[in-house]
C-alpha cells in the first residue's frame, strides 16, 4: 500500500485537540510534512520506533490478556505500516478506535441474530443469506459484500469467497488499516478530527466519550514510550 504525500500545512486547533497531551496538541499545530514524498515526518524526534510493546499495548487495552496481546501485536503493526500509520498522532487515533470496536481487540467477530427486513443501502447482499455470510468481522469491522469485495481487490485476498478470513489477527489487521487509509483517515488524525473519524467508521457518533477516553489514553501512552525513547537516546 503506498504512502501519503502531503505538502506542509498550518491547521486550527480542532476542539478534539483538548483531549490530547500539551506535547501532541502542540505537535499537530507545527507538524512539518516531509517533501520526500514518504509521507510525513515524526511529529517528534525519536518517536517512529520498533512499535508498540506488550506492556504498552495493554496499557491502552488493559482487558486484553498478556498472551493475547503478544499473538495480536505483530499483526496489528504490519497492518499499520502497510497503510502508514506511523506517528503518534495516526496511531493514538486508530488504536483509539480499533480499541472501541472491537471490545480491545478481544472481539472480531459480530453475532448476527436475526435477518432485518430492511438493510442498510450500500451493502451490496444480493443473495438471503449474504446478510450472515458478509456479516461484521475484524478488529475495525467490514459488513457486506461490498465492503469484503472492495477489500479483495485491494488486498489480493478472496474474502468473498472466504469471508470468515477477516476474523482472523493477520488478514482482520489489514482490512482495518485498508478501512482506514480508503477513507483517508490518516489526513483526518493529523488534524486531530477525531469526531469525524468517529463519524466515517460508525456512521454516528455511537459510543463518542469512550472512543474519545480511549484516544487520549492512547495519547498517554505513546507520549510516556517517547520520554523513554529520548531518555536511551533513540531515534
Amino acid at each position: 500500500m503506498m504512502t501519503l504525500s502531503e505538502r506542509q500545512t498550518t491547521v486550527p486547533t480542532p476542539r478534539y485537540l483538548q483531549l490530547l497531551p500539551p506535547l501532541y496538541r502542540d505537535a499537530i499545530r507545527r507538524r512539518d510534512v516531509s517533501s520526500s514524498g514518504r509521507g510525513m515526518e515524526p511529529l517528534q524526534p525519536g518517536v517512529e520506533r520498533e512499535g508498540l510493546t506488550v506492556h504498552e499495548l495493554r496499557a491502552l487495552m488493559p482487558r486484553l490478556s498478556a498472551a493475547h496481546a503478544a499473538e495480536l501485536l505483530p499483526h496489528l503493526e504490519a497492518a499499520m505500516a502497510e497503510a502508514n500509520i506511523t506517528t503518534p498522532a495516526r496511531r493514538a487515533a486508530f488504536l483509539a478506535q480499533v480499541a472501541h470496536e472491537s471490545g480491545e481487540l478481544r472481539f472480531f467477530e459480530g453475532v448476527v441474530s436475526h435477518l432485518m427486513d430492511e438493510e442498510p443501502e450500500g451493502l451490496g447482499n444480493v443473495h438471503p443469506e449474504d446478510p450472515v455470510r458478509y456479516k461484521a468481522r475484524g478488529p475495525l469491522p467490514i459488513t457486506g459484500r461490498t465492503n469484503y469485495r472492495a477489500a479483495s481487490r485491494a488486498l489480493g485476498i478472496d474474502l468473498e469467497r472466504e469471508p470468515a478470513r477477516v476474523a482472523e489477527a493477520e488478514v482482520g489487521f489489514r482490512v482495518a488499516a485498508w478501512y482506514w487509509y480508503s477513507r483517508d483517515l490518516n489526513r483526518l488524525a493529523d488534524v486531530g478530527d477525531f469526531r469525524e473519524i468517529t463519524r466515517r467508521i460508525n456512521g454516528g457518533y455511537n459510543g463518542m466519550a469512550r472512543r474519545a477516553e480511549y484516544y487520549r489514553r492512547a495519547f498517554e501512552v505513546l507520549q510516556e514510550s517517547c520520554g523513554e525513547c529520548s531518555e536511551r537516546g533513540e531515534g
